[in-house]
Formats: C-alpha cells, sequence, structure tokens
C-alpha cells in the first residue's frame, strides 16, 4: 500500500474509533509498518488540517474529532450496496483498494437506520472471486497510469518466456474475465497488450510518457464503453 493509500486508510480508522481511539501499536499492526511510521503518518495528517486528538497513558491512543465529518450523503441503502458489490467483486480493477477507501467514507456518514439497512442488505450478497495479482505490482501499476510515467515490467509470456520492457500505460481493459494494461511497449516499439495476472514485477519510473494516445489502440467493441461519468446521468438518483 502506497503512502497516500495508508494515510485515507488511517484517517478512516480514526474516524471509525470514534471516542475510543486506537493505540499506536495497534495501527501499526492493522498496517504492517513500525509505530515510528505510523506516527510520523500522523504527523502528517495534522499538518493536512486533520483534527487528530491523542491520549497519553496505557489506554490512550489516537481518534479523529467527531466534528470531522463528511457532509451528508444521501444513499438508499440499495446504492450503498451496489457500491460495496461492485468493488467487492473486482479486487483486481485498478484503483480497487481506493475504491474501497472511499465507500468506506461513504457508508461511515450515512444515518444511522441506512447503516442498518446497508448492513443486512450487504449480508445477503456473497462474492466468490480469484485471488488477485500482488498488490505492489497492481500499486505500480496505477501509479504509472495516474502520473503518465512509464512502468517497468517483467512480464510472463503465455508460452513461459519471461521478458522485461519499459511500458507507456495508456489504459485499462477488462475483457474475458481479466485486467489488461495496454500501453506502448518500448522493447516492441509498438502497442501492446498485456494482462495484468502475468505481471510479475512492476516498478513506475520517473521518465515521462510520450505523446501516445487512447486513438491509437484502435476502435473498441461495440460492446465495451469507458468508465467516464455521464454528464446526463450525473447526479440522478
Amino acid at each position: 500500500m502506497k503512502r497516500v493509500e495508508r494515510l485515507h486508510a488511517l484517517s478512516e480508522m480514526l474516524r471509525r474509533s470514534a471516542s475510543r481511539g486506537c493505540t499506536a501499536d495497534r495501527l501499526a499492526d492493522e498496517f504492517g509498518v513500525s509505530v515510528r511510521t505510523i506516527k510520523r503518518d500522523i504527523d502528517a495528517l495534522e499538518n493536512s488540517g486533520a483534527p487528530i486528538w491523542s491520549r497519553p497513558g496505557p489506554r490512550g491512543g489516537y481518534g479523529l474529532a467527531t466534528q470531522a465529518d463528511l457532509p451528508p450523503v444521501r444513499l438508499t441503502p440499495a446504492q450503498a450496496v451496489a457500491l460495496l458489490a461492485a468493488v467487492s467483486a473486482a479486487p483486481d480493477a485498478p484503483y480497487a483498494d481506493l475504491a474501497s477507501v472511499a465507500i468506506s467514507k461513504i457508508v461511515a456518514v450515512l444515518d444511522p437506520p441506512t447503516r442498518v439497512k446497508v448492513d443486512e442488505l450487504a449480508r445477503r450478497i456473497w462474492v466468490n472471486t480469484d485471488q488477485p495479482g500482488t498488490r505492489a505490482v497492481r500499486s505500480a501499476l496505477e501509479e504509472a497510469m495516474s502520473e503518465q510515467r512509464v512502468v517497468r515490467i517483467r512480464y510472463a509470456a503465455q508460452n513461459g518466456s519471461t521478458t522485461t520492457r519499459d511500458v507507456e500505460p495508456v489504459i485499462f481493459a477488462s475483457t474475458n474475465g481479466h485486467w489488461h494494461l495496454i500501453g506502448w511497449c518500448r522493447l516492441r516499439d509498438e502497442m501492446r497488450w498485456f494482462r495484468v495476472g502475468r505481471i510479475e514485477h512492476a516498478t513506475a519510473t520517473k521518465t515521462p510518457c510520450g505523446t501516445h494516445s487512447v486513438e491509437e489502440i484502435g476502435i473498441p467493441p461495440a460492446t465495451s464503453k469507458s468508465v467516464h461519468l455521464d454528464p446526463e446521468r450525473a447526479g440522478q438518483p
């Protein structure tokens, strides 16, 4: 988990703890980092304006002031569960970790009766998915795509051969139940598809991408679509 993701998740954990608080040791165990790192993260949150309180002593810890709530969110239980189900069913989707954090924020500020209904409905949905690729690989690909920087990957082809190559990420695409990174391969000097599950290692470099665009990939199938928000539907119930 990248630091920015950990900071988001940490703030949500502190928010949920309310007046109880969480010890630094517990937070360190939760995120798999040192207590020293947790204290640095808390300092960073405080410097960004988050109203974090601390309490010394054996029962002490850290928490987020209750007035630090998000504005009211009006979702029906079915709408909230739809978000939960979509993310739970696609743990290997790009930015799935960040989506989970965002949904936790939304659910946390629903009114209590709605949260109860959300919990009751969510228990009626089960998801059974294969284990996604390593978080480190997905995190590197997401960072490279967001920042539009070259990503260096070690890729295992279907025939068993393995190559290391630099790729300029253009889009993520899901087809036939698998996620792919489509980008300009500097090794082959052409646009290539890379199945994310076959990427053994990935590192986002500091090298900016070139000028390759989505249009270079070609015309998408008639059944495909991007996940951009439709202005005509935005804000509709």
